[in-house]
């Protein structure tokens, strides 16, 4: 596979020096932080046992939901990071419980027509099967790749993201979230010897680096294709300010996204995009290294985006992992990982507040629409644990 990708400038890091230096975040910062993490967990443990958190908190609360939403796996996530950090059968108890709600689901098709079968089956059911070798999980996991590679259109070489493959609002749209649904794909290639998920995840991320990417290292949000002929249509944006504005999560999506698909490609073209990716973000960071929600705003009263920070963070922690020594910018992307870790615990977090069941506070799930605005947002939480582990142990991923 070879992606598209020479005609994207390298956009430069503007200010090297303020990555120059490693910030004081050592083993025992994280583990402290973690034990943040683990007793928010606690906290909400028998709530959200049989239900789970909505996809955004009120007033720094999460509401308990039954399993219908595209975020709910980011709870079992949690849940299994926290057994596999501490050990405890407490957590593995619970979401073993949830992988059965996750079989229930996809056995009666509840709000699944989606791409982000990715998300949920990962988080859910592959950790499952990695960690404790549970076959239920596995086999429902190869079940949703099955109904995710049912969205892939041959010619136009892409999964729709979102609706029924007939509606013509949604037909032959692409959106840069998807980068993380392919592992599902990849994996499922993996356990049952059956190349055609790998082939589909590859062709996917193959255009998501042709036409999602622009020729600045910026993002759309979404991109149109013709389904019947192939045809690249345009770029939009459905949560960022605007169709020519870089929406940041979005941005973090590709940054996190594209070294998930070399992990299984080695397609090293996968690696320098993500890093022109990277550039483009670390140029738009305000002064504490949390981004506000749309990267056109790099000061004033707009809101940050902490659940972007924290996917960024895991981002620029795999991209790195493949760095060679030599190369000159490993530092600065493992530097600019730790100072945002830094700040996401000493500014973002809900340690002193015991009533709000969230772990990042201050961010955006949509802001257009009025939801989860300067907020937690469960993703967030997830992939700041997820990013503390990367930091507290050699983490095996569940991507």
């Amino acid at each position: 596979m070879t992606v598209f990708v020479d005609q994207v400038r390298k956009e430069k890091i503007n200010d090297l020096g303020k990555y120059q230096e490693t910030p004081a975040v050592d083993l025992p910062f994280v583990e402290k932080a973690i034990q943040h993490v683990l007793a928010k967990i606690d906290q909400s443990l028998d709530v959200f046992t049989d239900l789970f958190p909505n996809t955004n908190s009120d007033n720094l609360v999460y509401k308990p939901i039954e399993n219908v939403e595209w975020t709910t796996s980011f709870w079992t996530g949690m849940l299994w990071l926290a057994y596999e950090y501490t050990g405890d059968e407490k957590y593995r108890k619970v979401a073993e419980k949830q992988v059965e709600s996750f079989k229930e689901r996809l056995d009666k098709r509840i709000e699944v027509d989606h791409h982000d079968l990715g998300f949920l089956y990962t988080l859910s059911c592959v950790s499952a099967y990695k960690l404790t070798g549970n076959k239920l999980a596995r086999d429902t996991a190869i079940k949703a790749a099955d109904l995710l590679i049912t969205r892939y259109y041959d010619k136009a070489g892409i999964i729709q993201a979102w609706g029924d493959l007939t509606d013509p609002k949604q037909k032959g749209r692409m959106i840069i979230d998807c980068n993380m649904n392919l592992p599902l794909l990849y994996w499922a290639s993996e356990v049952t010897g059956k190349a055609i998920y790998r082939e589909i995840a590859q062709n996917h991320v193959k255009q998501a680096a042709k036409y999602i990417v622009r020729q600045d290292a910026s993002t759309f949000h979404t991109y149109y294709m013709d389904p019947e002929t192939g045809k690249p249509l345009y770029g939009n944006t459905h949560q960022g300010f605007s169709d020519d504005s870089c929406w940041a999560r979005g941005q973090s999506w590709g940054i996190y996204g594209f070294p998930l698909s070399y992990h299984y490609t080695e397609d090293w073209n996968l690696i320098k995009l993500a890093k022109k990716l990277t550039n483009y973000y670390l140029n738009r960071l305000p002064e504490d290294q949390v981004c506000y929600w749309d990267l056109i705003f790099t000061e004033g009263d707009e809101e940050r985006d902490s659940s972007a920070a924290a996917i960024t963070v895991c981002g620029l922690l795999e991209m790195t992992r493949h760095l060679p020594l030599t190369d000159p910018e490993k530092r600065v992307y493992e530097n600019a990982a730790l100072a945002m870790i830094q700040s996401l615990y000493e500014n973002y977090t809900t340690e002193l507040d015991s009533v709000a069941n969230g772990i990042l506070k201050h961010a955006v799930y949509y802001k257009a629409g009025g939801l989860g605005v300067d907020e937690s947002c469960i993703w967030g939480d997830y992939y700041y644990f997820e990013a503390l582990i990367r930091l507290a142990k050699d983490w095996k991923m569940y991507w």
